[in-house]
This record gives structure tokens, sequence and C-alpha cells, in this order.
């Protein structure tokens, strides 16, 4: 007799959106080409409509991955970013859509086999897009729930052919003071790295996003390369990166630097753990205002606790 336990993050089916209606609103979403994003940011239908990977949205659904709660809609998530390159409120379309996103050029680097430079377009044609519904926990006890569009992490990996002996990927995003105002600042060590160890970077979980509501993403999203690691606390998701370097040394994080007793490597969900400034015990949906309990890795336990169960790791912050 097959017994089939439930996960966490699984809707029973009559909760789910009727296939009709989704198929229906994706296939307005490529029409419209950021119809619906011109209507809030000015700039943005022409930047989707000249984007040359627009015919690749919208990709097909990976159906692996569901979500417990209802999408998070497009307008509330285009306006909740924390992006400080362009500022630091949450509002940051306006500012961010005057960063160009092509061309635009990743550096591999570091432990590779051959480092090189591809163009992001070159990269999209050597991947398979897919669409992944991802919940994204903010550090600051805010949530919403997404339709990413990008491509597994570890495909980038296999793509990269890193040596055997690295150990990390260090990331690294744009520096462009001329553009992002907040980069202008002295406070802060521009640009923004972050950094996964291999294991973590080749976990199924670990996604590189292009696009977002079956459409490029826009720059506020982290145009036109992102990472989304749905276990942790949305700053390690790095924004906009322009370089991978693979390394046998532990990165030191953008807020590590900052402020490392608050914003550690690992930055592992959990709601047992609070910020030393505020608890983490409970999240704020940014659509309904809606609070609810915060789930141990995000609610991604399952796929994701294996990687912090080796002794060695024992007495790290994990969930720093």
């Amino acid at each position: 007799m097959l017994i089939k336990s439930k996960r966490g993050w699984e809707i029973p089916e009559h909760l789910a959106t009727p296939e009709d209606i989704f198929l229906s609103r994706r296939r307005l979403l490529g029409a419209g080409a950021g119809l619906i994003g011109a209507s809030l940011l000015p700039g943005v239908a022409q930047a989707a409509e000249t984007d040359p990977s627009a015919s690749l949205y919208p990709a097909k659904r990976n159906e692996r991955y569901t979500l417990d709660r209802p999408m998070t809609p497009e307008k509330d998530a285009s306006s909740v970013n924390n992006y400080y390159e362009f500022g630091t409120n949450y509002d940051v379309g306006r500012a961010a859509a005057k960063l160009k996103v092509r061309p635009w050029t990743v550096t591999i680097d570091g432990m590779v086999e051959q480092p090189r430079q591809v163009g992001i377009d070159d990269l999209l044609k050597a991947m398979t897009l897919e669409e992944r519904l991802y919940r994204h926990r903010c550090v600051e006890a805010w949530s919403m729930a997404v339709p990413w569009t990008g491509f597994p992490m570890k495909a980038f990996v296999d793509y990269a052919r890193p040596l055997s002996g690295a150990k990390y990927v260090r990331m690294e995003t744009f520096l462009d003071r001329d553009v992002a105002p907040g980069q202008s600042g002295r406070f802060y060590p521009w640009p923004y790295v972050e950094g996964l160890t291999m294991a973590e970077a080749t976990n199924e979980l670990a996604f590189l996003v292009t696009g977002i509501y079956g459409k490029p993403a826009q720059n506020q999203f982290g145009a036109p390369l992102r990472l989304a690691t749905p276990w942790k606390y949305g700053f390690k998701s790095i924004k906009a990166i322009v370089k991978f370097t693979f390394t046998d040394q532990r990165p030191k994080s953008f807020w590590e630097v900052v402020q490392g007793a608050e914003y550690g490597f690992w930055a592992n969900v959990n709601p047992q753990v609070s910020h030393p400034r505020w608890s983490q015990a409970t999240e704020k949906d940014i659509a309904t205002g809606e609070r609810r309990p915060t789930l141990l890795y995000n609610g991604y336990g399952e796929f994701v606790a294996g990687l912090y169960s080796d002794p060695a790791l024992k007495g790290e912050k994990l969930f720093m």
C-alpha cells in the first residue's frame, strides 16, 4: 500500500488556479509584451519590446515547484524591491529602468577549465528556460510568491566547467555610478557580492532568473540575470550579475562586510533565530498584509536540509 505524505508547500488541487484561466492570462501577457508594466513605469514597454529574448517567454512551467499560498499580483511584486543601487526605498522601478541591460556580458573566471565571457543572449541560447513558482522571504520579514523564469544554476555550473577543487561560487553585480545613484555613496562596499557553496549552487532549487510573470524581468527584479535561492533570505539572491568566480576560498558577501553580525554568509530562513532587531517568527504578505508563521528554510527543508547536516558545519551561524 502506497502512502503519500503531503509536503509542506503543497496545496489542495481545488485551490489552484484553473489551467484555462492561467493559460489565458499567460497568452495575454505574452501578447502584451510589457503593457502592464508600461502602465506603471515609463519606458518598460519599450524595453520589453526590444528585448532580444522576448520570444522565449512565457516558458513552460515546471510543476515540481508549487505554492502553498496565492501568487502575488504583479503590481505588488513590481513595487516592493530592495535594490540599494537605486535607492533605499522599496519602489525603485523608475530609477532601475535607466540601467541598460543590452548588451550585457557575463564573465566566468577563477577555478574553471577555461575563463571566458559570454553575452547574456548567447547564454540564454545555451540554456533551457522554465518557469517555477517560488516563495520569496525577505530578511525584513515580508514575503511574496512569484513565477520566476530562468534555468537551474546547476546547468550554469555545468556550462562553466569548474575545476574539482572549487568549493564556492562568488557572484558580483554591475558597477555603474552614472546610472545607479546608490553606488556613488562611500558607505557601502560596491559592487554587490554574494556567494554560495558548490553544494548550494548545484542544489535543484538554486535558480538563475531572467524573467518573471511570463516575460523578461523588469529591471527592479534584477534583470537581465539574478539568483533565486528560495530557502534563504532574499538578500542572498543577488541581482544584475556580471561575474561568476569559482574559488576554494569562501567569499565575503556585501552585507557580511557591512554588518556581519546581522547578515552572515549562510542566511537560511529560520523562524526560531531572530534578527538582532526584530523577530523572524512571522512574515507579512506584501499584497494582503496578512501575517503568517515563517517556515524553516522557508518551507523548502526537504530539498535543502541535507546541505547543512555535515558535522564540519557545527558552530556555523547557518541562519544569519
